[in-house]
């Protein structure tokens, strides 16, 4: 069905409105298919651009483009397997988890239980000239149950986090497969087991869930967490303390959860021309908030503001550097005055006790543009005072 036709087709109408194809394009038995090619590459353009510079790489339907692991994450994920390993991907989707892992592993089992996505993975594999791929159209629970003593050298999951009516899901018991009632029979197929979680989970319950963790990674950019990854000794249940990675494509942070319980945190009050530091949310996710004074010798303005400051610039800090360029009180006298300053500015609040869009309104302040100025409002040590801080983006 899909042939050099079909692919001259999605080549020549790349740039068509695929709502007025769907009404008018004469009708093949391809015709509904390909539209969906066309789709789905602009959906997935930034996503995957490795694969998408093969002219024949297939989606199966609209949400595989939708679902898939970007090439980011899933070379990520291959940098977490040894070279030259054996693995199978035991939910394998679309593929480009698998994909990655074969560039480097020697062989590559991927496991998909829809047999038209098992299909396009099969053909796409084939297009990208990874020999090493194996495909097989099961039930990953199934699969593993048939398999024999440490088959492999690792297994990777990424149970489904939908439920019934598309409803998200969090915990590892809840998802598809039950990753914790599976652990036993992984055990003794593979030797080692990469889990991808949902960022919203919580890294104790992870470590506690899965025995043998050894490393939990919160994973992400500047802007979000994107997910949770748990690497679990699949020979050794009795694992002490797993180390905690907070991860981005241009930061790499380590620590125990020991190492944060005795870690102290210092205090201090931000003064004009210092700077502000606001961990990134793949930092917030992992925690490490008074390891970070200790680290990377910061002073912290509260207990509860997980606002950091400095009098000197410092690189490498796991989030957003501003400069303070203004320290006001939190005042109406401010409150009523502030916009004739400040009439273009963002507003943010971190343990404040006032909402940002309520604070916006009665500063009477539009938005700024991307590299504009930033008001924090927040509470500081030692007397929980409220200060409000005006920011210069370090762009």
């Amino acid at each position: 069905m899909v042939d050099a036709e079909f692919w001259q087709w999605v080549s020549d109408n790349s740039h068509a409105d695929t709502m007025r194809l769907r009404l008018s394009a004469k009708k093949a038995a391809w015709t509904d298919l390909a539209i969906t090619q066309i789709e789905c590459r602009k959906r997935a353009d930034a996503k995957i651009p490795k694969e998408l510079a093969f002219e024949s790489f297939l989606f199966p339907t609209a949400l595989s483009a939708e679902q898939c692991t970007s090439d980011t994450l899933a070379a990520f994920h291959a940098g977490l397997v040894s070279p030259g390993a054996s693995v199978t991907d035991l939910t394998a989707g679309l593929g480009i988890d698998s994909f990655h892992l074969a560039s480097t592993c020697r062989e590559v089992t991927a496991v998909e239980i829809q047999p038209e996505v098992a299909r396009a993975l099969e053909h796409n594999a084939s297009v990208l000239g990874l020999g090493n791929v194996t495909v097989v159209c099961a039930d990953c629970c199934n699969y593993v149950a048939a398999l024999h003593d440490k088959a492999f050298d690792v297994a990777f999951i990424d149970p489904a986090r939908r439920g019934k009516d598309n409803c998200r899901l969090f915990s590892l018991h809840d998802c598809q497969p039950d990753v914790t009632w599976l652990l036993p029979k992984l055990a003794r197929i593979a030797r080692k087991l990469i889990v991808k979680m949902s960022p919203m989970l919580d890294i104790s319950s992870v470590v506690s869930d899965l025995p043998g963790t050894t490393d939990v990674y919160a994973v992400g950019s500047h802007r979000e967490c994107k997910e949770l990854v748990a690497v679990v000794d699949l020979d050794n249940d009795a694992v002490t303390e797993a180390l905690i990675h907070i991860w981005t494509p241009n930061a790499h942070l380590v620590f125990t959860r020991v190492e944060e319980a005795g870690a102290r945190s210092e205090y201090g009050i931000p003064q004009q021309g210092w700077y502000l530091y606001e961990p990134w949310p793949v930092t917030q996710k992992a925690a490490p908030y008074k390891l970070l004074c200790s680290r990377f010798g910061v002073l912290k303005l509260s207990a509860n503001t997980h606002l950091y400051t400095s009098p000197d610039k410092i690189d490498g800090f796991p989030g957003t550097c501003r400069r303070v360029i203004n320290i006001l009180p939190f005042s109406s006298s401010v409150l009523k005055t502030f916009a004739r300053t400040y009439p273009h500015i963002d507003v943010a609040v971190r343990n404040f006790p006032m909402e940002a869009d309520i604070l916006r309104r009665k500063l009477k302040v539009k938005p700024a543009d991307e590299c504009g100025l930033r008001l924090m409002a927040t509470t500081v040590a030692p007397d929980n005072e409220r200060l409000m801080m005006v920011l210069e983006a370090m762009c």
